[in-house]
């Protein structure tokens, strides 16, 4: 049996699993890692292990080990790259949100673009906050502040939920430390800083494309405010009435999501710029590690929340809450990445990495095909992420003239096409926002696809022009 044949029939289980059956999508990539691993032939893990470049014994080792054992090494390989990034990405999210620091970066925002640039205060506040929080939590953060500025100003309610919509979703499938492209960028080897800067780049032109559409759109249909009873938003409309000496101040705000975009790329530049035995660079090294950022930016985010806890004892709750969010993405993350170094060890990667030699230019789009038809077949972008980085595995070791980034860059706006009825996120933005399921259509779908390929002709050309090959 082929490689190509058994990748098939893996990625069609995924489908079947989460689309005909229900099954939660940790449950069917598990499935579909243990049907890989049964149908791989020791031959292909041989295969496999000689393009890795591992030692006789490894390989011989390797091919020896129970297909159990296979898929718990790299279940547990997985959830030790990025485990503790999304717990610690979980609970600044988390604090940001109940501690009024979001909204306070909001407020900051509208009165530095002013009550006439207001849409681009939202597409700003929402593109930053969705850094470190999870888009449901972005929107759901964000919707009752486009609610009331509505009230103002009628007609502009789907530009407003547009721009709230473009700059979030884009950041989601991006930036690290949301788990996608954290994933993508872990298992290519891609440094943090490099993925951070690519994704700000790259997510700067698709939020820019965006919103372009919004303002077409906006004037092309009309789009009215309903009346939706949605308890989630009544709980958060209670930061908008509160007043800004109330909330965090705007710097402390900011400082748990800038101080580790900053320790974190400061690491990359510090390990090309500054000498080998520097202290500077033996001090980023250290704190500008991943983990090591985050930590710090938690710890800061953690100190907001209590300070700002009118009811103090509901802190452990929160973090409770936190956690608990955090574990079950770990969970789905790890079974995904279990899936993909099962993909992997089919000798997939020998077959593409061979194509690569020859298709540079092709790359990039296959790899966003790919990740577009998972995504469109079962809903979840971080799912074909998982699942399109398993099936391009070999282009990892290809000699590429471009650098990687773009490739893990391709994967993450394909994750964004095309996004219909099968994505929760779909539901959470009809039902908050009052809009019919063909308004959806237009002010969330189409707005998803127009950023997406939008993102994927800009790294087109920047692969071309500017290489880092």
């Amino acid at each position: 049996m082929s490689s190509i044949f058994i990748i098939l029939i893996a990625t069609a289980v995924v489908l079947f699993c989460i689309i005909r059956l229900k099954l939660h999508a940790a449950i069917s990539l598990l499935i579909a890692a243990l049907l890989t691993a049964l149908l791989t032939t020791p031959e292909m893990i041989m295969a496999f292990g000689e393009q890795k470049g591992m030692s006789s014994a490894e390989i011989t080792s390797l091919t020896h080990l129970t297909v159990g054992k296979r898929l718990a090494i790299a279940f547990g390989n997985t959830s030790a790259k990025i485990g503790i990034l999304i717990a610690l990405a979980s609970i600044i999210g988390t604090s940001l949100m109940r501690s009024g620091a979001a909204d306070r970066i909001i407020r900051g925002l509208l009165n530095l673009f002013g009550k006439k640039n207001t849409s681009l205060a939202l597409l700003s506040g929402s593109f930053t906050l969705a850094i470190p929080v999870f888009f449901d939590t972005v929107f759901y953060l964000m919707i009752p502040l486009v609610k009331t500025l509505t009230i103002r100003e009628p007609r502009k309610f789907s530009l407003y939920l547009m721009t709230i919509i473009a700059g979030g979703v884009m950041a989601h499938s991006l930036i690290p430390p949301t788990p996608g492209p954290l994933f993508v960028a872990e298992e290519m080897g891609i440094d943090l800083g490099a993925m951070i800067i690519g994704g700000l780049v790259i997510g700067s032109i698709t939020v820019l494309a965006g919103y372009l559409y919004a303002l077409w759109a906006n004037k092309r249909w009309d789009l009215p405010m309903r009346d939706t009873a949605d308890i989630s938003v009544k709980e958060l409309e209670k930061f908008s009435l509160k007043s800004t000496s109330e909330l965090p101040s705007l710097s402390w705000s900011l400082l748990p999501i800038i101080l580790p975009l900053f320790l974190i790329t400061g690491n990359t530049f510090s390990s090309v710029w500054l000498a080998k035995d520097s202290l500077a660079k033996g001090v980023f090294e250290t704190i500008g590690d991943a983990n090591i950022a985050l930590f710090i930016a938690a710890i800061l985010s953690l100190w907001i929340l209590w300070k700002h806890l009118i009811d103090q004892s509901l802190f452990k709750k929160y973090i409770t809450e936190a956690l608990t969010s955090a574990g079950m993405i770990i969970l789905i993350t790890s079974a995904g990445g279990a899936f993909g170094q099962m993909l992997q060890q089919t000798g997939i990667g020998s077959q593409i990495g061979a194509m690569a030699s020859n298709y540079q230019v092709a790359l990039l789009p296959m790899a966003f095909v790919i990740t577009a038809l998972v995504r469109s077949a079962q809903g979840s972008a971080t799912v074909a992420m998982i699942t399109a980085m398993g099936v391009m595995s070999g282009v990892v070791n290809a000699e590429l003239t471009f650098h990687p980034v773009y490739l893990a860059l391709a994967i993450g706006c394909g994750s964004k096409i095309f996004a219909w009825m099968n994505d929760s996120a779909f539901w959470i933005i009809t039902e908050m926002s009052g809009m019919e399921v063909k308004e959806t259509l237009r002010h969330f779908s189409a707005l998803l696809m127009v950023m997406a390929l939008a993102g994927l002709v800009s790294i087109m050309i920047l692969s071309t022009l500017f290489p880092f090959a």
